[in-house]
Formats: C-alpha cells, structure tokens, sequence
C-alpha cells in the first residue's frame, strides 16, 4: 500500500481527497454540525443594528429577506461540497486550477484565524471584567484557556466538532431562549412596543444586507462540513435550514439585549437576570461552535497553500488567532467585515465551476489549469465592486460581477 493510501486510510476528515461513502453522515448529525457554525456571537451585533433601526415587522422582514438570500448561497455550496464529497480547497482546485486556488484558500484561512482570534477575546474580555476585575493577566488567561480548548477540538477534526456541537447546541438554543423570554417578560409592553421605540431609519433591503453581510464569509466555508452528508439533499437542506434557524436566533438575542438591557448579547442579558455562571456557559459554548469550525478550515486553507497535513496547520492557526487575539478584537472588525465581501465571489464560482461541469467532477476527470485567470480577475473585481459600490447588496453585487467574468472565460477556453 502506497504512503498516500494508507494517509487517506487513517485520515477521518480527508483533507486531500473527496470524502468516501463511509465517511458520510446522516441528516441529524449534519444538522447539528451547521447550526452549532451559526451560533457566531458577533452575529448578535447584527441583531443589535436591525433592532437599533427597525420597527419588528421591518426586523422580521429583514431577517426572511436576507436568510432567503443567504440560504440559496450556502444551500448551493452545501449541495455542490455534499454531492462531490470535496472541501472548498479541492473545490478551488477545480475552478481556480492547482496554483490558483492558493487565492481562495489564503482568504478563507485569513478571515477565519481572524473571527477565531475575536471570537476568544469576545469570550475572556466580559467573563474577565465580570468575575475577576477585568485585569489584563485574567483577560490573557482566559484568552489562552479557550484558546487551548479550541484549538484541541479542531486539531481532532470532524469526530471532535461533532461531539462539540451535540453539546453545544442545545445548550446554546434552551438556556438563550429562556433568558430572552424571561428579559421581555419583564420589559414594558410588548416586544413589537420595544421595537417601535427604538427604530431608526433602516430600510429592509439594508438590514436584510446586513444579515447576509453577518455569515457570508463563514457560509463560504460551507463545503468543508457538508462534504461528509449522505447526499446532496442531506447537505443542501440541512444548511439552509441550520443556517436560517441558527442566524435568526441570534438576531433575536442581539436584538433582545439591545432593546431590554441595552447591551448586544445574551450574555448581558444573562448577568442582568443574575444568571451569571449560565451566561459564561452559554458564551462560552456559543463561541466555541463557531470558532473550532473557524480553525479546521483554516487548517484546509493552509494545508492547501503549504502542502502539509491539516492538524499542523490547525495548531499553527490557532497559535496565530490566540496571539493575536486581543489586538484583533480592539483593531481588526471592521478589517474583517471588509474583507466578508471579498468571499462571496469565491463561492459563487465554486458552484459555477460545479454547475457548469458536473459530469467532470463525478468523474474527476477535470481539466486542471495551473490557474483560471477569469476566476482569480472575478474575485478581484467582485470584491472591489462589492466594497466600492454603495447600491445594492454589497456581497450580492460582488456575486455577479464574478459570475460574469467567469462564465466568460469559460466559454472562451471552449472556443
């Protein structure tokens, strides 16, 4: 047996091959995996903005339009990384060519050390300044206790983010649920009252942007868990419904804190009930879900740009986002909500590259160029387009413009 064979033999996540028939996994465990990459806390911001600009059936449609709209992106991409078993890297390599696919690979692996690297500051900062006084040396201890935590489930892989979301999520879902009843219960009037109070001037079509613009990165990474469904249907519908389920719970509980409390998490609204070590658990979990995803695709990113096996990787990128993640925190969002603009055409050309040549994939027996200058040249422009042009939906409109570019030096190469 050839050292390959025996590495695809021992390796559960396959990162350099399609995942085989024995290592599929049925609607349940996917669904659980999807919704527990959806509890992102910095989602919950977004709830605080649509709350701070809305009135609650303008929230409510925001929430449909955009979740409408996002469904379809990571619905497409979770079918093509289901029905072809192959992560977003060797989906890259397919669309991109071998060379090429080194661009998508290095934004993916970027913009996730990046959210990782927020989301432990978003956990250590508040659990520091509300247990034990906010001190830098607490802060950093905490920061590297979850580091630790984090980085361990994603260098185990997809066995170990299973168990991590079987255990998370309905944590996450029951605990915040109650919390939020219990702040509206108290609140003066009724919510569609506390909306009213506080909406400003947000329109729908702008709130629905930014309930897109608040997963879009992450949704790209798609393909990376949904190549171990069953079948496409498995993967296509467990993250439209995972995704819509699990983002709108957390508009709800950014937008339940804005209103009753003031803050943008459940997290303040926990301390403010007096469920203080509940609201630590549910922090903690919440970030968890998110951020162990976050490190195994950069993990793949990287392993695909370095050529070196994934859980190195895993523990490099998670040594970067634990470092760096403090400063990340206080200098670096509004970077990273940039650069969220920048994948959406990323993954509109891996589901062209699919669409467009399906019958070669299944066979793989895909012409791989070095690199598809039209698919680089779609990401460029799309990303430019998306954050210079102010009409529209930023992430839709860089969605096109890549699309355009690359059917076009599609048809071109079969001239």
């Amino acid at each position: 047996m050839s050292e390959k064979n025996t590495q695809q033999k021992t390796d559960v996540d396959y990162a350099e091959c399609a995942v085989p028939v024995k290592g599929r996994k049925g609607y349940i465990t996917m669904f659980m995996i999807m919704l527990g990459f959806t509890f992102f806390s910095a989602s919950m911001w977004v709830g605080q903005e649509l709350a701070g600009g809305l009135d609650f059936s303008g929230f409510m449609g925001a929430i449909v339009l955009g979740g409408i709209i996002l469904g379809l992106y990571t619905g497409l991409l979770g079918y093509v990384g289901a029905k072809t078993g192959l992560s977003l890297d060797l989906l890259a390599q397919r669309a991109f060519g071998i060379k090429g696919s080194y661009l998508p690979s290095a934004m993916i692996s970027f913009t996730q050390i990046g959210w990782f690297g927020v989301g432990l500051a978003m956990f250590a900062i508040p659990v520091a300044n509300e247990l034990l006084g906010g001190s830098t040396t607490a802060q950093w201890a905490l920061v590297i206790l979850a580091g630790v935590c984090m980085t361990g489930s994603a260098y185990f892989g997809i066995q170990s983010l299973t168990i991590v979301s079987y255990i998370a999520v309905p944590l996450v879902a029951v605990l915040g649920s109650v919390a939020m009843v219990m702040a509206i219960r108290q609140g003066d009037g009724t919510i569609v009252d506390q909306f009213a109070v506080s909406s400003g001037t947000l329109s729908v079509v702008g709130g629905a942007g930014l309930v897109i613009g608040s997963f879009v990165s992450g949704g790209t990474a798609t393909p990376n868990f949904t190549r171990f469904a069953k079948n496409g249907l498995v993967g296509g519908i467990t993250t439209v419904v995972a995704f819509f389920i699990g983002n709108s719970l957390m508009f709800f509980f950014g937008a339940v804190a804005y209103i009753f409390v003031g803050g943008n998490d459940i997290f303040e609204v926990m301390i403010r009930l007096n469920l203080f070590y509940l609201a630590v658990l549910v922090l903690g979990l919440n970030i968890w879900t998110t951020n162990d995803n976050a490190l195994y695709s950069a993990g793949l990113g990287l392993s695909n740009i370095f050529h070196q096996r994934k859980k190195p990787m895993v523990l490099l990128s998670g040594i970067i986002g634990t470092v760096a993640s403090v400063w990340l925190y206080y200098h670096f969002c509004n970077w990273l909500n940039v650069l969220n603009c920048t994948l959406p055409p990323v993954g509109i050309i891996l589901v062209l590259g699919y669409f467009m040549h399906p019958e070669e994939y299944e066979r793989g027996a895909v012409n791989r160029k070095r690199v598809d200058w039209f698919a680089i040249a779609g990401v460029i422009l799309g990303a430019v387009v998306a954050n210079v042009v102010n009409w529209g939906i930023a992430s839709i409109n860089g969605m096109v413009v890549a699309a355009v570019c690359y059917v076009i030096g599609q048809r071109m190469g079969r001239k």
